[in-house]
Parts: structure tokens; sequence; C-alpha cells
């Protein structure tokens, strides 16, 4: 570990970052935070990906601590994380779960061992990390959890559906972050007027990680850059929980509603062309797509449902 030199939005605190090995969006939440100051341990289960990342960290003159584990295996030492963060760095005050499992294919093709795996690293693993960590959080008055979701965890307009995922195959990858946004929206509620802050974000678009820039199948229109997510994810880290909890959050929208400049993952520079006056021209674009595959009004979430008593309709404003 190197000292830790940086001063900004996180001085002076901890974070536990799930997921922070591939260079993906967990390794530029763990870069970003770092780079705002806060003490980063990472996790995931290669060694050497989390060995970059804290070579990344170290370069901006931050501390940071590699513990690998298995987070699909609750025996792979996700249950010590939050002791072993602890000891080495100092309570911990933000909990990024990042890690994530994926996977597209028809609800008949699961199986069992299949949609087991994908529940411990999605659901299981940041459960019991939030576990590990409210307490302590509670007591101090003071902390911020973040649940990394998705899009898929939606439900599809319809019928008619649209005709592409995710609302065709998502079942397994869906209903995991389904059951998360859930998972985050109780804990907001339990946490609620206790200084703790308990958010879920969703990329708006594609995110352009290595393995998917290197690809190139996915159209630039969906596709989002590291640092917007990165943003998007400090502004959650480092916000009033009174008054920002509870949310899940798509980034580009969080961005374009609080107005916040885009940085790179240094935190030194704007990144051209994602700042918020940018981001509605952006946004239009991607609902035009969404509209086209049949995915009508794709981030307004407000669904039909049976008739409640007194509104015959079923529309709750009615």
């Amino acid at each position: 570990m190197s000292e830790q030199t940086a001063e900004g939005a996180c001085a002076g605190r901890v974070a536990l970052v799930t997921g922070a090995s591939q260079g993906g969006t967990g390794t530029a939440i763990a870069v970003r935070l770092a780079a705002e100051g806060a003490k980063v341990a990472l996790t995931a289960r290669n060694r050497e990906g989390l060995e970059e990342t804290a070579e990344r960290i170290a370069e901006l003159g931050g501390t940071s601590l590699v513990l690998p584990a298995d987070l699909s295996d609750p025996d792979g030492g996700r249950a010590h994380l939050v002791e072993r963060t602890e000891a080495s760095l100092g309570p911990v005050d933000i909990l990024v779960n990042s890690a994530a499992a994926n996977g597209y294919k028809p609800v008949e093709k699961w199986t069992t061992p299949k949609l087991e795996h994908l529940m411990q690293i999605n659901v299981w693993a940041p459960w019991e990390l939030m576990t590990a960590v409210l307490p302590g959080m509670r007591e101090r008055r003071r902390g911020w959890i973040l649940n990394l979701t998705s899009f898929t965890g939606e439900l599809p307009p319809g019928p008619p559906f649209p005709r592409t995922i995710p609302s065709k195959a998502g079942a397994g990858y869906g209903a995991s972050k389904a059951a998360l946004n859930r998972l985050t929206v109780s804990a907001a509620s339990e946490t609620e007027g206790q200084g703790i802050a308990v958010n879920a974000l969703t990329p708006q678009s594609a995110i352009a990680t290595r393995r998917i820039v290197t690809a190139g199948r996915i159209e630039e229109h969906w596709i989002e850059p590291l640092e917007t997510m990165a943003e998007a994810a400090l502004a959650l880290c480092t916000c009033e929980p009174s008054q920002l909890t509870g949310r899940i959050a798509y980034s580009l929208q969080l961005l374009l509603e609080l107005r916040r400049p885009v940085r790179d993952l240094t935190g030194r520079s704007l990144v051209d062309g994602w700042q918020p006056d940018d981001l509605p021209a952006t946004l239009e674009r991607q609902l035009a797509a969404h509209a086209q595959e049949g995915w009508r009004h794709a981030y307004d979430f407000a669904r039909p449902s049976s008739p409640s008593i007194g509104t015959p309709s079923g529309d709750p404003s009615a």
C-alpha cells in the first residue's frame, strides 16, 4: 500500500469495491474513489487484475488493499471481506457492489446450478456484504452503499413485448437484478434518517469496457464511457443521505438531474462530449433506438396493474 496524499470528496473515507479486477465498471469506480481521497479495498477472483487496479491507484498517490475472493461461493472468502478491510484500512464508509454475473437464455434453458451461480454473485454476496457493513454505519451514523444493477431488472412493457433482449431471454439475469433493486430500496427504507444512503445505479447503455470496445458489435448510440458510470457512482457515494437514497438511478439521467460535470478517472479533466449539456441529445437518440425495438417510453417505468379498491381504472392517481 502507498501513502494517501489526495484530498477530495472521499478524503478520510474507506471504500470496499467488488468486481474491480477486469478494467471495467468496478475498476473505474475504485480508481475514481481513490482519486477523491478514499482508501479502497479491492476484491474479485482475479488477483492479477486486482493488482493492476492497485497499481493505477498507486499512480494517483492513493491507498488500496487487494483482497482476492470468490463471491460466487459462500465459503470463498466473502464472509471476511469487511473484517479484513477494517483491520487494515479502518471502518468501511462506502460499499460498492459492482461484481456481476449475467447471461441471456430462454426460461426453460436455465439450470438450477447456473441460476444458483447467478444469484450468489448478484444477490446473496451483496446482501451479505451489506449485512456486514450496516451495523457500523448505523453506529457512526454515516455510510454509503451502492449496488450496480441493470436495465434488465425492469419489467418489459407488453403485450406486445419488445422484440429483443432484455425483453427476450432476460429472465435469469433480470430476476437477479430485480431482487437486488428490491433489496436496495428495502435497505434504504430501513436506514432512513440514520445518515446512510443506499442506492442502485444502472448504466444508461452498454459501458465501454475493454471487452465491448474490442468486440465492436454494439452501435455507438448504445455505448457510454466508463467515466460517466464512475462519476454517477461517485455522486451516489458522496451524496447527502437525507436527500438522495432509495434510488434505482440511471447514469446519464442522474448526471443530468444533478447537473454534474463528468471528469476523467483521475478527477483532473472534463470528458469531452459527456457534460450535462451534451446529455439530452444522447438520451433522445437512445429513446428513439429503444422505440424502434418496441420498447415504448423506455425510461418511464409506470406499469398497468390490477385495480386497487376505490380506483377501478387501475390508475393509482385516479
